[in-house]
């Protein structure tokens, strides 16, 4: 493993303790994933006041708003979302199961921007079937086991989010099962850096791979994994699945 690996390594295995109590701590907060209860689009033309949307809901409620483009014509479609610090999720969260740290998954990577907005279409968890084309600012390649990738991470606020699947999704092995869907990672530059204009190499630590939001709540739209994005094998390592007591499922609420 070269040097600046073997450094990487040793970071994200320092870091990883302030990494998992952030993640803890936020999928809890008032407007963490488990807060999230509902997610209403507005047709074309409607408005709703905070006041009217907070109508008869109790006091630990508060409410956002957000935009998307609506997949048949393109125009802005708007909505509200609605937040309650005291969810019955929360209330029912155990943890999030994790695999022990692996420095074999702290993967040196060369990420190679594309000239221009490329975009790549992503399917949505709950647009049946239907793709969104998120902007792709270029590739991530590496090879593994005798594999070579070429990895589409797309961007996300100024950072690039990877979207992947293995054969730890849903597994009927419950000692390895994480969660169905596929899991995310924040791509990472060794400087630090968040950017992604240059060409260079970027950090995955798969050991920093989470649960995207819809393991945590119905009222999130999640992208799934596109094709060049899924692993033959299993990925073990970070998030396995959301852990609830008394048996409460949060996508049966």
């Amino acid at each position: 493993m070269p040097d600046t690996l073997d450094t990487a390594a040793a970071t994200a295995e320092s870091g990883r303790d302030s990494w998992r109590e952030g993640r803890l701590a936020g999928v809890t907060s008032p407007q963490g994933n488990l807060a999230l209860i509902e997610t209403r689009w507005l047709s074309e033309g409607t408005e709703i006041t905070d006041a009217e949307a907070l109508d008869g809901q109790p006091s630990t409620v508060t409410v956002t708003r957000l935009t998307r483009a609506d997949l048949d014509t393109g125009r802005p479609e708007h909505g509200i979302r609605l937040w309650d610090s005291a969810s019955p999720a929360i209330k029912h969260f155990d943890t999030i199961s994790l695999f022990p740290f692996d420095p074999d998954w702290v993967i040196e990577a060369e990420f190679t921007p594309v000239s221009g907005d490329r975009v790549v279409p992503f399917e949505h968890i709950r647009d049946n079937g239907s793709s969104r084309d998120l902007v792709v600012p270029g590739d991530i390649t590496f090879r593994r086991d005798g594999v070579d990738y070429r990895l589409s991470a797309f961007d996300d606020g100024g950072v690039l989010l990877l979207v992947f699947g293995d054969a730890t999704n849903g597994s009927s092995d419950p000692s390895i099962s994480t969660y169905g869907s596929g899991r995310f990672l924040f791509v990472q530059r060794p400087s630090g850096d968040a950017g992604f204009a240059d060409a260079g190499p970027v950090v995955l630590d798969f050991n920093q791979a989470f649960v995207p939001p819809c393991g945590f709540s119905e009222q999130y739209n999640c992208p799934l994994p596109p094709k060049q994005n899924r692993f033959a094998g299993p990925v073990l390592a970070g998030e396995r699945d959301l852990v609830l007591r008394d048996g409460f499922n949060v996508h049966q609420h």
